[in-house]
């Protein structure tokens, strides 16, 4: 109890702490472009803090940890992913994104080939990446809650969804910037100080009797330990054990000691499994039942090897095509600061992602029993207080919730900030009352898919966000900033292809979770396959329709890649939505680049 009322009063220091940054940013914000793109005017350090806080999200604060307690070093990609994507994104687009000089995905693709049909495309697919990346979020969020107060999952989600709606109407980009920014350093701290604490603690600890992360043969459980499925589960079997089970084991009722010898177990939601000191520890159906396996990569053959190509080319592909990381980028004053920006960013999640990673590790020997259950995610929250039962540890596990909900109000602020965005400028008139009427929209319409859509884990699901964003809009941002052959008509046929696949094979998972997890593990990882066949697509069918392409090409082109003090950038939200005055002075700054 004591515990939670740390983390309680943290988690309100935060929500606190957030309501009013976001109203001290949203007090000069009034017009369309400051609620789009802050007038364009962050630094770099800033924008830079604002983006790393926004892309570190609960996929990465608590799923990470998570996933390398249950998949051990194959797990490593997704970090290295997550960061080696700015690079990319660095060297090929931020600076040309920038001096596009669009406010939105679909306004770049509309100034670059001219097509309505085209920014339609675009505007589904933003919204399909956005909602698709916020609700994991939004379960995390309940997860979070239940796990430090015991109150039911969703009440964390439309909590954190009424915050964000609120702060978002008060000053769109303009408010959540400062927002994000303070988060990014309140979110590394609350992983960093846990983790050095704790890593002393391991260090210096007997480990409470668990045996060492390489020691050789299964894992044990090194207490007395029971179990609760909250969810029904398969685990398998290596070694075989004694245990008591309470509940529906193989759809057969159980009430007592069973023995299970090695194989696959279907465990019925809330049954109670009793492990006693020094027993195997079966695991989730596919994560590896040996401490070998689990230090060892690629283990799995050439499925596995499928499976890690295919999270390589999302998350490195996919980072340069995500909505509400690109939005932040127009933010900058021109295209110098955009590259610098992303400079920034790419030591700050560098440095961020160390520390999760070593708690993943330490959690396997502290925290067995989440791999039963499968619900590793929790594991970042569960381990202060499992290695220091004492008034610190309650402290340390009190930051550590406090820093996983700032993650979740700092992602799915730029989410929904991205989202509104697209809707209010392209479905409704674009002016201020249109972004927040969008707004509102944006969170009712994820919070109720996160009641609805069956929770799994928080990475796994932002890596098909990553799939879906590398399979449409990179394609279309690489294509249409560096080759001059692109039409509006290959870039549809390209996003539809990639971002059709992508989806229907999201469909099939969903399908899959309720119907016993039939679906290949191909269905979870497709990028490998969905991003070859956007890029073909789009370069074939473009050939076939070279005469689509737009006849001032060699000025836009020339716009994209011109230095900034040329002047050749104009932005086309001043252009839509700026005063008389403004777009005077901005057709006097500006050289006109039409003959």
């Amino acid at each position: 109890m004591t515990q939670n009322l740390w983390s309680v009063g943290l988690v309100v220091v935060v929500a606190t702490i957030t309501f009013l940054l976001g109203y001290v940013g949203s007090r000069r914000a009034n017009t369309t472009p400051d609620f789009l793109v802050a007038r364009r005017a962050i630094p770099a350090t800033r924008n830079a803090a604002a983006i790393s806080g926004e892309y570190l999200s609960a996929a990465s604060f608590m799923g990470v940890a998570g996933l390398i307690l249950k998949d051990g070093i194959d797990a490593l990609w997704y970090p290295i992913g997550f960061t080696a994507g700015y690079l990319a994104l660095m060297m090929f687009v931020a600076a040309p994104l920038r001096r596009s000089g669009a406010y939105t995905l679909s306004d770049f693709a509309e100034a670059r080939l001219g097509s309505a049909a085209l920014r339609r495309w675009c505007t589904f697919f933003v919204i399909c990446i956005g909602v698709l990346y916020l609700v994991p979020q939004l379960q995390s969020a309940g997860l979070t809650l239940t796990t430090i107060t015991g109150l039911p999952a969703w009440l964390g989600g439309a909590i954190v969804t009424v915050i964000i709606v609120a702060n978002v109407l008060g000053g769109g980009m303009r408010a959540i910037t400062l927002v994000q920014a303070f988060q990014y350093w309140g979110k590394l701290f609350a992983l960093a100080a846990p983790t050095f604490v704790l890593f002393t603690v391991f260090l210096s600890g007997p480990g409470n009797g668990a045996q060492a992360v390489d020691e050789p043969g299964v894992l044990l459980f090194h207490e007395d330990v029971s179990v609760t499925a909250p969810d029904p589960v398969k685990v398998r079997v290596v070694t075989p054990l004694k245990l008591s089970a309470t509940g529906e084991v193989n759809g057969a009722r159980a009430d007592g000691d069973v023995y299970w010898t090695d194989g696959v177990y279907s465990i019925g939601k809330g049954t109670v499994l009793r492990f006693t000191k020094g027993s195997p520890v079966p695991v989730v159906e596919g994560s590896p039942g040996d401490n070998d396996r689990w230090l060892r990569p690629q283990t799995n053959g050439v499925p596995g090897l499928f499976e890690t190509y295919s999270l390589i080319f999302a998350t490195f592909l996919g980072t340069m095509g995500l909505p509400h990381v690109l939005v932040r980028f127009y933010t900058n004053p021109d295209g110098k600061a955009a590259r610098r920006t992303a400079l920034h960013v790419l030591y700050l999640i560098g440095l961020f992602y160390l520390f999760p990673t070593v708690l993943g590790v330490i959690a396997r020997q502290y925290l067995p029993q989440l791999l039963v259950t499968g619900k590793t995610d929790a594991a970042v929250l569960l381990l202060p207080g499992t290695m220091m039962p004492n008034l610190a540890g309650q402290i340390l596990g009190a930051v550590v919730a406090a820093g996983a909900f700032a993650a979740f109000l700092s992602t799915s602020s730029g989410l929904v900030v991205s989202v509104a965005g697209v809707v209010s400028t392209d479905i409704l008139p674009g002016k201020v009352r249109d972004f927040r009427w969008a707004t509102v929209l944006t969170g009712a319409s994820a919070i109720g898919l996160a009641f609805v859509l069956p929770p799994s884990d928080a990475s796994l699901t932002v890596a098909m966000s990553f799939a879906l964003a590398a399979s449409t809009f990179c394609p279309l941002l690489l294509l249409g900033i560096w080759w001059r052959g692109l039409t509006w008509v290959g870039a549809i046929a390209g996003m539809v292809v990639g971002g059709g696949l992508v989806i229907g094979a999201q469909v099939v998972n969903v399908i899959s979770s309720y119907t016993g997890g039939w679906a290949h593990s191909v269905f979870a990882q497709p990028a490998l396959v969905t991003v070859p066949m956007a890029f073909a697509a789009m370069v074939g069918i473009s050939r076939l329709t070279a005469r689509r392409r737009p006849e001032d090409v060699n000025q836009i082109l020339l716009r994209f890649h011109a230095p900034d003090p040329l002047g050749f950038m104009r932005d086309r939200d001043v252009q839509r939505f700026g005063t008389p005055r403004e777009k005077a002075r901005l057709d006097g700054r500006h050289r006109d680049l039409n003959p």
